[in-house]
């Protein structure tokens, strides 16, 4: 686990400091370059595509796991349009709270405790 939380710790770091330079020399403008090279249909837009099913399928798993709460349909939003840089954080304060549970951890503490059952 500790080198899970190391993991997420570090890639962050990296991803906060790759993304202040990127904002720094080209501004704010990320969703036109998404989608543009998405509609260029070359090789940045296919992995676009790839990666925007990853984000969709994060926001499905953290709505999921929080049961279709109303938590979980708040949480959705954040998971989608701030991929690691809500995925990381949220990872590592589920780890904690779990105390490693990685079961509980990717579950929920209530399906977790059911399986065990």
């Amino acid at each position: 686990m500790l080198m899970f939380r190391g993991f997420l710790i570090i890639f962050l770091a990296g991803l906060v400091g790759y993304t202040i330079a990127v904002i720094a020399n080209h501004g704010w403008d990320l969703l036109s370059v998404f989608f543009g090279d998405m509609a260029a249909m070359g090789w940045p837009g296919q992995f676009n595509l790839d990666f925007l099913g990853f984000l969709a399928l994060s926001a499905l798993w953290v709505t999921w796991r929080h049961g279709f709460s109303p938590t979980g349909f708040a949480l959705a939003p954040l998971a989608f349009f701030g991929g690691m840089g809500f995925l990381a954080p949220y990872l590592l304060i589920e780890s904690i709270r779990h105390k490693g549970n990685v079961e509980a951890m990717l579950l929920g503490a209530k399906r977790a405790e059911q399986s065990r059952v």
